[in-house]
């Protein structure tokens, strides 16, 4: 009762088959014993001060239903039901778009003020705890390394495990490729007039369309040789479609252009041989590669599909080379994807695209699911590599810490259009469009608040 935690992923904490009302309830009757009617009024209130819509009707919904930052809400407002004097929040907006882990801080701000009570933050968000906290403990192997103010721990860390962490974020260098001439080059890839769109359908024998979803509407956009161009947005607003579009691995309509040669009239008989030049990392490198095949079986695939012509000592050859190349050591070949951390699983993910010598990769959040200092190495290890092969690299991500660090040219995404696009550094310094202003002032958090 005095203590109560918010989760990393409020579906998984949330039960599907219960009402959100039903489980809301719960703690104001398990500890405090009042009956139905008082408890659902008095989170009805808790609901509409967390800022959830229409309390009255979500309170008969089930989570699969709401938002993720609406779950989130949902699960604030059941850890605040019986008033507590801790609050744990447990990477409470990990899962969630910029402007929505903006908006949970700014509920538990309000929260505390409300309620005066402790807040225990746990995450490895380096921006959130110096936006969010007063002190903080950092953390190595077990051990408190590190205790000290935000304002002391930024400016002047001690430890050398703390300064490696600050010194791991994601630098605003310069594009990884100085592009000269760049709008005389060819483009390598071209898009013109992409829409994908999806119905929602209802109904067992006789389907009938209730509404349309416009996950890709009308969007034109070029990619030149040796550039890298970012799409940033928040979920839902059709940047993993529209790169899968754009590789031909979902359908769409619109004409989309590789090296001048039309792909969306291709039959995939012709198409596939072509499919070496243009490959995908993935956002989870565990899911995307298979348990029950060794890291040289990984890797090589491509090659046997693409090489078949090559001998088993050539193919070892290859895999060993490009193993090396993204940091990985030769007695490696053997192991299976559970074997590694999640750097080393996407170095091997990198790996399996880079050993094919594509002209294109598109990079589907390729670090969001990574640590701050693996994310940095794995950065570099990308940057490296498009110097060393001049390859183009489709970046997606909705960090936009990561967009500015890697990306020439940015296109902001909502709702399945283009809002905004341009130069990285005068898309940051000069947004014009209300919706990049939004995402840019949600990223670049201010400092902490004063203890009262």
């Amino acid at each position: 009762k005095e203590i109560a935690m918010i989760f990393q992923e409020p579906m998984t904490s949330l039960n599907p088959v219960y009402p959100i009302g039903t489980q809301l309830m719960e703690p104001l009757l398990l500890h405090e014993g009042v009956s139905k009617t008082v408890a659902r009024q008095r989170m009805l209130e808790l609901l509409e001060l967390t800022g959830i819509p229409e309390p009255q009707k979500r309170f008969a919904a089930y989570p699969h239903t709401l938002s993720g930052g609406q779950r989130q809400r949902v699960m604030i407002a059941m850890a605040l039901a019986c008033r507590p004097q801790l609050l744990i929040a447990d990477e409470p907006t990990t899962a969630l778009d910029v402007t929505i882990q903006l908006q949970i801080l700014e509920l538990l701000e309000n929260m505390q003020k409300e309620f005066g009570m402790a807040v225990l933050l746990i995450t490895h968000d380096l921006n959130m705890v110096r936006r969010f906290a007063q002190r903080i403990c950092v953390m190595q192997q077990g051990h408190l390394v590190e205790q000290a103010s935000v304002t002391d721990l930024f400016t002047a860390p001690q430890h050398p495990y703390t300064q490696h962490l600050l010194n791991s974020q994601p630098e605003n260098n310069p594009p990884p490729l100085l592009l000269k001439d760049a709008e005389d080059k060819p483009a390598l890839l071209e898009g013109q007039h992409i829409h994908c769109h999806f119905s929602v359908k209802q109904g067992l024998l006789i389907k009938r369309t209730l509404s349309t979803i416009k996950a890709v509407d009308n969007v034109d956009l070029h990619l030149r040789r040796g550039e890298t161009l970012g799409i940033v947005g928040e979920s839902g607003s059709g940047k993993t479609t529209l790169g899968l579009c754009l590789l031909r691995l979902q359908a769409s309509s619109g004409a989309i252009y590789f090296e001048g040669q039309r792909l969306d009239t291709l039959p995939n008989r012709e198409l596939r041989p072509l499919r070496r030049h243009f490959q995908v990392v993935f956002q989870d490198p565990y899911s995307s590669l298979s348990p029950r095949m060794t890291v040289e079986q990984i890797v090589g695939e491509g090659l046997e599909i693409h090489f078949p012509t090559l001998r088993h000592a050539e193919r070892r050859e290859r895999i060993v080379k490009v193993l090396n190349e993204v940091g990985l050591q030769e007695d490696m070949l053997w192991r299976y994807p559970h074997e590694f951390s999640g750097g080393q699983r996407q170095r091997i993910a990198i790996a399996r695209v880079v050993i094919l010598e594509p002209q294109l990769i598109l990079l589907d959040e390729p670090t969001s699911a990574l640590d701050v200092s693996v994310q940095k190495q794995v950065l570099e290890l990308l940057r490296n590599l498009q110097i060393k092969h001049g390859m183009s690299y489709l970046f997606i991500s909705h960090d936009l810490k990561v967009i500015r660090a890697m990306s020439h040219r940015i296109i902001v995404m909502r709702n399945g259009q283009f809002v905004e696009q341009g130069e990285t550094t005068q898309l940051f310094n000069h947004p014009q469009h209300p919706y990049t202003q939004a995402l840019l002032h949600a990223s670049l958090f201010s400092n902490p608040p004063a203890l009262a």
